[in-house]
């Protein structure tokens, strides 16, 4: 990992993109995501730019792109292949961990799309998942660039802002990540129940109408 880590960050210009890209894609399209964590190269991008060796507007815009797409691509191959690719030999030692992100799919459907792009495994699993429960694509979308556009922006900024110092942040994002998510699931729910307290006044007044 180390090695790879110093080659990465030994690249200028379009390698660079290219390979971050790549493996931000590859995590939620090919599953690579149990070897390599698209998390990782996302950070490392991030740090690359604060070293003046990529553009951090060019990272963002790739590190997001291919996390949205990767994303297209896994939901694509749950939705084609169904069950078999929950089969393999990779994804059958992990049953348990399975089981629990089609739970939360099942209870939150949308924002287990979002929140799953925040974990690991869940980011690896979740499109394939959804494409494999018929989940609408325009639905799986919009929740999708979502979380693309939140997460691949906060790991490539966490890792301009560290610069040098990114194995610290590399050890510390699961911590900077919930906070994200809890912030994020905080506005949500206040944005809900705005939009509830609305359209219970307008059917009360409804009711009062004679």
């Amino acid at each position: 990992m180390t090695r790879l880590t110093d080659w990465l960050l030994g690249l200028h210009g379009l390698p660079v993109y290219g390979l971050v890209g790549l493996l931000v894609f590859a995590e939620d399209a090919l599953f690579v995501g149990f070897v390599l964590p698209g998390e990782t190269a996302a950070v490392l991008g991030g740090v690359a730019a604060s070293r003046g060796h990529a553009s951090l507007a060019v990272m963002l815009v790739v590190v997001v792109g291919a996390a949205i797409v990767g994303d297209t691509v896994g939901y694509e191959v749950g939705r084609l292949l169904g069950p078999r690719i929950l089969r393999t030999k990779a994804l059958e030692k992990r049953g348990d961990r399975i089981d629990s992100a089609r739970d939360l799919l099942a209870r939150r459907v949308g924002v287990a799309v979002f929140l799953g792009r925040f974990v690991a495994f869940f980011r690896a699993i979740m499109p394939a998942l959804a494409g494999t429960a018929g989940m609408r694509y325009p639905k799986f979308l919009a929740f999708n660039a979502a979380g693309g556009l939140v997460w691949g922006s906060a790991v490539v900024l966490l890792g301009y802002l560290a610069g040098n110092s990114y194995a610290t942040i590399e050890k510390t994002f699961g911590r900077a990540t919930a906070l994200i998510v809890l912030a994020v699931a905080i506005a949500g729910v206040v944005v809900w129940r705005l939009r509830r307290r609305r359209t219970s006044r307008r059917t009360d007044h409804s009711d009062q109408r004679p």
